[in-house]
């Protein structure tokens, strides 16, 4: 009777051992993932991720300034001076093999990508649409998606104490009702921008709440653009005129007597940016646009 007792005490404390150890490795699964709201819905995504491809170019300053390793990104990211992507792999949405290889632990694009569902069953694969969020809304989004909300939340709070302050020293410099216009020379085509295109917009129209003139929010304010004709941008161009333009970009039109009879450019009040370095609006672009607008409207 003693020895049936006792096996029927040892039998007992080995499932509960082995209950343990189920309910532990449970736990374990539960915290190596988080559940994010995505906008195609809830989505399993590592807890600490370490393989992010990211195939729409200004995620990968999001995701940079998050200190979460990147192992591919597209074409235009790769090529950002901005970003510090040295041994990350260019990849497309269509490079399926070349993703599976780079072995990813979550990829993030736009919705507009393509192959989707394949990219899914790579890897928890995290799209959103353009415009839906405002560039801060997105920051904090991905940085829920990165589980690293508060670090996102963090730098946006910082950055927006920062480019307030900033806009209130330049308008007390150039005035209040003083009018900004942001173009941009590429392939071949002339283009003014509204306030949510990159290039500074966010900065300069939201953040800093410059004025953009009435002609341009005519044109640009609701698709973010809108395509000029050299003839035609005097009429576009404000007080302070900021061009967004490569080294390698054709601009003889700065060379034309249409251009320097604009009064901006008369006034010396045209600042010249990188373009490169002004396509996105990530936080690493961000920081670099407000130290480029302080210098240059503030001349520190």
């Amino acid at each position: 009777m003693k020895k049936f007792v006792s096996l029927l005490l040892l039998s007992i404390l080995l499932l509960a051992a082995c209950g343990d150890q189920e309910e532990s490795a449970s736990a374990n699964q539960e915290a190596d993932t988080i559940t994010y709201e995505s906008e195609n819905g809830p989505i399993e995504v590592p807890a600490d991720p370490q393989r992010v491809i990211v195939l729409t170019g200004g995620f990968a300053g999001d995701v940079l300034s998050l200190d979460v390793p990147l192992v591919g990104v597209d074409t235009w990211a790769k090529d950002n001076p901005n970003f510090d992507l040295e041994g990350v792999e260019v990849v497309s949405d269509e490079d399926l093999e070349k993703i599976i290889e780079l072995e990813p632990d979550l990829i993030i694009g736009q919705s507009t990508i393509k192959n989707y569902d394949k990219l899914s069953e790579i890897a928890p694969t995290i799209t959103y649409t353009y415009g839906a969020l405002d560039y801060l809304e997105r920051h904090i989004e991905v940085g829920k998606a990165l589980n690293k909300k508060e670090a996102a939340q963090d730098w946006v709070d910082d950055f927006k104490e920062r480019a307030t302050q900033a806009g209130e020293d330049i308008k007390a410099k150039i005035g209040e009702d003083a009018t900004v216009t942001v173009i941009e020379n590429f392939d071949k085509e002339l283009y003014v921008f509204g306030d949510n295109w990159g290039r500074g917009t966010e900065i300069l129209y939201q953040a800093m709440e410059l004025k953009m003139p009435e002609s341009v929010k005519e044109v640009a304010l609701e698709d973010g653009y809108y395509t000029l004709s050299l003839e035609v941008l005097p009429d576009y161009v404000g007080d302070y005129l900021v061009i967004s333009k490569t080294e390698e970009t054709e601009s003889s039109f700065m060379e034309t007597e249409t251009y320097n009879n604009i009064p901006a450019v008369q006034n010396d009040q045209v600042f010249v940016a990188d373009a490169e370095t002004f396509y996105f609006n990530d936080p690493i672009t961000l920081d670099n646009q407000l130290d480029f607008f302080i210098e240059s409207f503030l001349e520190e």
